[in-house]
C-alpha cells in the first residue's frame, strides 16, 4: 500500500531539504578552512625554522572541530525533523521549521566524535601536537 503526500507536505521537506544542504555545506566550508589553516601553518612553522609555530594551530583547529559539531548536530536535528514529517501520522506543525524538539536526541558529543570529524580534526590537531612536542624536545 502505498501513500501519497499532500503538496503541502511535500513543499515543508523540500523547505527541510534545503536547510539540511545548507548546513552540510556550511559544514564542509569549515572543513576547508580547518585544513587550510593546518597547512598554512605547517607551511609557515617549516618556512621559518620554527615548529614551535605549529602549537598556535591547536586552538583555532579545535575551534573549527568544535564548530564544525555544531553544524553537524543541527543538520541531525533537521534530518530528524524530516523523518518525523514526512510520516503519514505525523503531528509536526504544517511548515514548522522548529527542529529545538530534537535536541534531546541528538547530542553534541556524539556530532563531535562521529567518525569522519575524529578522523578529521583528531589528525590535523595529532599532527600539530606532534611537530610542536617535536620542536621543544630538539
Amino acid at each position: 500500500m502505498t501513500t501519497h503526500a499532500s503538496p503541502d507536505t511535500v513543499k515543508h521537506l523540500e523547505f527541510l531539504q534545503a536547510v539540511i544542504t545548507r548546513l552540510n555545506n556550511t559544514a564542509f566550508l569549515i572543513k576547508g578552512w580547518a585544513m587550510t589553516l593546518t597547512a598554512g601553518i605547517i607551511g609557515l612553522a617549516a618556512s621559518q625554522g620554527n615548529l614551535k609555530i605549529c602549537g598556535a594551530g591547536l586552538v583555532p583547529v579545535s575551534t573549527f572541530w568544535l564548530l564544525d559539531a555544531y553544524f553537524l548536530r543541527q543538520e541531525r536535528m533537521y534530518r530528524s525533523l524530516y523523518d518525523a514529517v514526512r510520516r503519514p501520522d505525523s503531528s509536526v506543525e504544517r511548515f514548522s521549521m522548529n527542529a529545538t524538539s530534537y535536541k534531546s536526541t541528538v547530542h553534541f558529543r556524539r556530532a563531535a566524535t562521529s567518525p569522519l570529524l575524529l578522523l578529521f580534526y583528531a589528525t590535523s590537531i595529532v599532527t600539530l601536537l606532534a611537530l610542536t612536542i617535536f620542536a621543544f624536545i630538539s
